[in-house]
């Protein structure tokens, strides 16, 4: 088959499309002899501080008590070179964009770039320990659960849960771009949508998962439990005079300690509190606070069912409804 009889053509093409470039409403480009950040290395990242955080149950197996402590240190040694590069090239394009700067290399960018690697990575014990309560919430919340090797190995929202840990440490220390690359890598794995500039305490726990979405200035205490479809949103976004969305204002709900919501409910508003202690049924949408110890359910539909009439005497049909 003869494949370049229009093949001429795509010089022409090639032009048009280079002179959107700098011309769309919305820049689509980022041409910079500095690299934005690599999306390959931030999942190589989160793999390897995976591994740090349950060593054992991924990565290299046949782990002892002798050599743990050289397996983790070759770990974190990778994962600082890479936060260093990743760190760097995010930082360095928001220097840039604030400042208007072009050169290549930029020595403070550098220094920044490992001071918070650093600080980072010292967050990894408390990390591990925060994770635990999040492990046994899981195995004592889902009586499926035959243990913690099953929730570590096989439960999506452990994985989401530890990204966004990490995502929101990042977060915290005013690193951008990584933050929400990771925690929408994990999105993407586990359906579970967590902005990592959510709140979140200990021991939470999120049944089955998938369409759970988590706002950015969501607060979540302790010993909370989500299911599956659960939406803790925004109920409006305040803009200027100009009409521009006003960010950093709290849009999203605060949940109390110990408090469930089941599948399909949806909470929003900024000043929206859950009180200490409360359920929130199922389908159920809330934009007011509830005091502590509230109950919230639908009240149950009426279910009308009616038997279809079968083609021949004794005919046996299934009741559907109408």
């Amino acid at each position: 088959m003869k494949r370049d009889r229009l093949k001429h053509q795509l010089p022409g093409i090639t032009n048009k499309i280079v002179a959107t470039y700098g011309h769309c409403q919305v820049p689509l480009h980022h041409l910079d002899p500095t690299a934005l950040p690599s999306r390959q290395n931030v999942v190589q990242i989160i793999e390897i501080l995976q591994e740090v955080i349950f060593p054992g149950y991924f990565g290299k197996k046949g782990l002892d008590s002798h050599s743990i402590k050289y397996h983790v240190g070759d770990s974190l040694e990778t994962a600082y070179e890479l936060l260093v590069v990743e760190i760097y090239r995010g930082i360095r394009h928001s220097c840039q964009l604030s400042q208007n700067v072009c050169e290549s290399i930029c020595a403070h960018c550098e220094e920044i770039a490992e001071t918070q690697t650093i600080k980072f990575l010292e967050k990894i014990p408390d990390l591990r320990h925060a994770m635990a309560t999040d492990v046994r919430a899981a195995y004592e919340g889902d009586p499926a659960s035959r243990g913690y090797d099953e929730v570590i190995f096989s439960y999506p929202c452990i994985f989401a849960i530890m990204v966004f840990r990490l995502a929101h440490e990042l977060h915290l220390q005013g690193i951008p771009l990584l933050p929400r690359m990771m925690t929408e890598f994990a999105h993407s794995k586990t359906g579970i949508d967590i902005h990592p500039g959510a709140t979140i305490g200990n021991y939470f726990f999120i049944d089955h998962g998938t369409g759970v979405v988590i706002g950015e200035t969501t607060e979540i205490g302790d010993n909370v439990k989500l299911y599956q479809g659960v939406t803790l949103g925004a109920l409006s976004f305040p803009r200027d005079e100009t009409g521009r969305v006003i960010r950093g204002k709290k849009r999203h709900p605060t949940i109390e300690d110990e408090v469930v919501i089941y599948a399909g409910a949806t909470v929003l508003g900024g000043d929206t509190v859950i009180g200490k202690g409360s359920v929130v049924g199922g389908n159920v949408w809330l934009t007011h606070s509830l005091p502590p110890r509230s109950k919230v359910l639908i009240s149950e539909p009426q279910l009308v069912v009616d038997t279809l009439p079968g083609k021949e005497a004794g005919v046996r049909t299934s009741a559907v409804p109408n």
